[in-house]
């Protein structure tokens, strides 16, 4: 790294402490500050840009952004449908079909931006018509479309 692309992430010391002291709402813009940064120094500026530009369209806007993982499903591996556990499976929200369960039941899946409550949700090609958002938490999103 350049001594000139260094001194460009570096915060200096009064500044940590004053992001440090703050509370409620304005922590958010402390954490998008240190994110960039933390996102600059390890895959560059470009990249730090474009993780902002997603991260605010996903949760400020509630849309869906160009760098969310992408789960395409074909035709074939859809079939008369699949349920929406293996899905969130596949998409990478959960380590297993359990897990995808678990997060349903507590309440912790969305899709586009609705709650999921039902386990048994079958996702068939009339429902990957346009591509669907499909979240686990507040903050791991995934899109899936038909390919």
């Amino acid at each position: 790294m350049s001594a000139n692309s260094e001194t460009l992430y570096r915060i200096p010391v009064d500044e940590c402490d004053r992001m440090g002291a703050l509370a409620g709402s304005e922590i958010n813009e402390a954490k998008i500050v240190l994110a960039n940064a933390v996102t600059a120094l390890c895959h560059g500026a470009e990249a730090a840009t474009t993780a902002e530009a997603t991260a605010r369209d996903v949760f400020e806007k509630g849309g869906v952004g160009d760098d969310l993982p992408t789960l395409t499903l074909s035709a074939e591996e859809l079939g008369d449908g699949m349920s929406i556990v293996q899905v969130i499976v596949r998409s990478g929200l959960a380590k297993s079909g359990k897990e995808a369960k678990r997060l349903i039941s507590e309440n912790g899946a969305r899709l586009d931006d609705q709650p999921l409550t039902d386990a048994g949700l079958m996702i068939d090609s009339g429902a990957l018509s346009s591509p669907i958002k499909l979240s686990a938490g507040k903050k791991r999103h995934a899109l899936v479309q038909l390919g």
